[in-house]
């Protein structure tokens, strides 16, 4: 069965890329291209049926930014189990939100450091 960038989900990926928001654009600048400790990242990109803001396969780590719906009620429990599933399947999953990511990216980068260390 394929589990990477099913055919099936290449339209959602592709609109998600063009329509990123600004703290997903941000920091795909910081980590793109092997910019952070020489790690290849790709962006949205869907594992099973889910598509992941960042994904870096070496490390079996995915970074998922988090603007303010992922704080509502339903939106938390939909991606508790999505991150539960994704966690079966053995992927680590780094959560941050947009301010996080906007107005303290070098932490962010700094955890996106340590936790690929431990992996």
């Amino acid at each position: 069965m394929e589990v990477h960038n099913r055919k099936s989900l290449k339209e959602i990926r592709r609109n998600l890329r063009q329509e990123s928001t600004l703290a997903e654009d941000f920091l795909w600048q910081h980590i793109r291209n092997r910019n952070l400790n020489q790690l290849k990242f790709k962006r949205q990109h869907s594992i099973g049926n889910y598509v992941v803001d960042f994904y870096c396969a070496s490390k079996r780590l995915i970074i998922e930014v988090d603007g303010v719906v992922h704080g509502l009620a339903d939106q938390l429990e939909k991606d508790k189990s999505r991150d539960e599933n994704l966690i079966e399947m053995d992927f680590k999953i780094l959560r941050f939100s947009n301010e996080e990511v906007l107005l303290n990216i070098n932490f962010v980068k700094q955890e996106i450091t340590k936790h690929s260390q431990t992996i």
